[in-house]
């Protein structure tokens, strides 16, 4: 990145930046790209993993990013296959709910139009006792009836690196672990950054004729590295999931709730490739830094009350608890003094007077649109700037991101069975690599040993962590224990037991010291103790 100029340099690695580096390096733009962490380490990875086109946001009236979802969600089911799965949420409804029957049916209606009638499926309306069919745990005292509808489920962490390495496959420069710390302004305007290795603890400057901020919940605080006085873009809300034994919950669809606390529209949720289903999201104002943010003893009781509101037989406690995530959402700062979930989730361009370009809000599932709307301006902006032609747009709603080149999945399981996978191993490595799968089998074959189990019962191999250093840019334990292999979130000890053994098979990969190899261990233990903080404040409420 710092040999010679580029293009165009993107802060922030998270599904939006790794979009726009996808987008502008298929436009044939020497692109770079840095991120101050992992890929996909802040927002991006902590989710409620949902490709969805957005039912509550009808309520609202913001049709055209319903519009905008529902035909999104139809092109990740396409390019991402492997990762994008169609997933039957069901929406019952009580006597005397915040939402009633005849609005809901109106909505899912309006949903199917929204999609053009090419959802997965159209929504179907059940009686009480087909959904107690469907649903058998669900609370039967008032129900009335329920919306079966379709909407999608994704893997957000490896989604975001199947991106990123379409964009690196393209020939972006893409870098973890690399903190913009300065932007350059030789004549006025913005024309790079001074980027800190983290790791290695160098700094280099890194020219470019247009620089990107994409920095989701950071956005405001690079924005002030360009202008100190700069006036707040974002309202940053807070949304804290648990993950708890689905057997407890006995849900089998997704199930859409509305909290009998606070009205807001949430979800159950079954989680592939696990035992568990997760409860979420709450949407609460957040005033702390995006890099300290996690679940808190208040967060993880309303999740639990709502969802035993309406899985009675549950009883969930915080010792149910298996696992927490949080995150901020970067939403754009309305005007009016609105609730968090009546915050808009469309995104907004701007440009400084200093010429950087900013991204703010918007949502998951529609990642891909706004990064071509961001590269259609840096096209225009680059023309002017040289005079070269500007380049016709790639078709990235059709190029498949890596992994997700066929559509045969269950030829990939058949595959992975006959050259000595058992079924649950063979589903595991072509629902998390799709047709890579392969490459993770030949690691295999290179060295037997490679073919054991991380956690025994689990289907993670050891490959996996070969295949993640080697193919997938992880450099350290956290990359892998969390967001490559998310043993962090579906083991209840977060995969400690297998820590220090992941580290070793890390440090002959990448060259670590023994005093490196500790700091890795000691950072992974100080993550999983922050992730539990709720259980120690769960009893200190008690007593209070």
């Amino acid at each position: 990145m710092a040999h010679e100029p580029v293009d165009l340099l993107v802060i922030g690695g998270g599904i939006t930046g790794a979009a726009i580096a996808r987008d502008a390096a298929l436009r044939g733009f020497r692109t770079a790209l840095v991120e101050k962490g992992d890929f996909g380490s802040g927002t991006s990875s902590v989710s409620s993993r949902l490709i969805h086109g957005g039912l509550r946001y009808l309520e609202q009236y913001d049709l055209h990013l319903v519009l905008e979802a529902s035909r999104e969600r139809r092109v990740l089911l396409r390019i991402a296959r492997h990762l994008v799965h169609p997933l039957p949420f069901l929406f019952p409804v009580y006597r005397g709910a915040r939402v009633p029957a005849w609005k809901l049916r109106c909505g899912l209606w309006l949903y199917d139009l929204l999609a053009a009638f090419r959802n997965v499926r159209l929504h179907r309306w059940l009686g009480r006792k087909a959904t107690l069919r469907l649903e058998p745990g669900l609370r039967e005292r008032d129900l009335r009836a329920a919306g079966l509808y379709y909407d999608a489920q994704t893997d957000d962490a490896r989604l975001v690196l199947a991106t990123m390495r379409s964009a690196a496959q393209a020939g972006a420069l893409v870098a973890s672990y690399a903190e913009a710390v300065s932007l350059l302004k030789p004549d006025g305007l913005v024309r790079g950054a001074t980027v800190r290795d983290l790791l290695g603890e160098e700094t280099r400057v890194v020219r470019a004729l247009v620089v990107v901020n994409a920095c989701g919940p950071w956005v405001d605080a690079v924005r002030r590295l360009d202008a100190p006085d700069a006036d707040p873009l974002l309202r940053l809300t807070k949304g804290a999931h648990v993950a708890v034994p689905r057997q407890r919950l006995g849900n089998t669809h997704a199930v859409t709730l509305t909290s009998p606390i606070d009205g807001r529209v949430m979800f159950v949720l079954p989680w592939a490739d696990s035992d568990q289903s997760y409860i979420g999201t709450t949407d609460t104002d957040e005033d702390v830094s995006p890099d300290e943010v996690r679940a808190t003893a208040e967060d993880v009781i309303y999740l639990l009350r709502s969802a035993n509101a309406f899985f009675p037989q549950a009883r969930l406690s915080p010792n149910d608890v298996v696992a927490t995530w949080a995150g901020l959402r970067a939403l754009l700062r309305p005007d009016g003094n609105l609730a968090p979930s009546q915050v808009s989730r469309e995104h907004r361009i701007t440009e400084s007077a200093s010429g950087l370009l900013t991204i703010a809000g918007g949502k998951l599932t529609t990642h891909r649109a706004m990064a071509q709307e961001l590269v259609d301006r840096v096209a225009v902006r680059l023309r002017a700037l040289d005079g070269r032609p500007r380049a016709p747009r790639p078709p990235t709603h059709r190029l498949p991101l890596p992994g997700g080149e066929t559509a045969d999945l269950e030829g990939l399981i058949k595959a992975a069975v006959e050259r000595g996978a058992s079924d649950a191993t063979a589903r595991h490595l072509v629902g998390t690599y799709g047709s890579e799968a392969a490459a993770v089998l030949n690691l295999v074959d290179k060295d037997r040993a490679l073919g054991g189990r991380i956690v025994a019962g689990r289907p993670e191999l050891w490959a996996e962590v070969v295949h993640a250093v080697e193919r997938e840019m992880a450099v350290r334990l956290s990359d892998v224990l969390v967001r490559r292999l998310h043993l962090f979130y579906k083991t209840r000890d977060q995969a400690v037991p297998a820590s220090s053994a992941v580290a070793d098979r890390l440090a002959a990969a990448l060259g670590w010291d023994g005093a490196r190899r500790a700091e890795e261990v000691a950072a992974y233990l100080h993550l999983v103790k922050r992730s539990r903080a709720f259980a120690t404040e769960v009893a200190t409420l008690g007593k209070d």
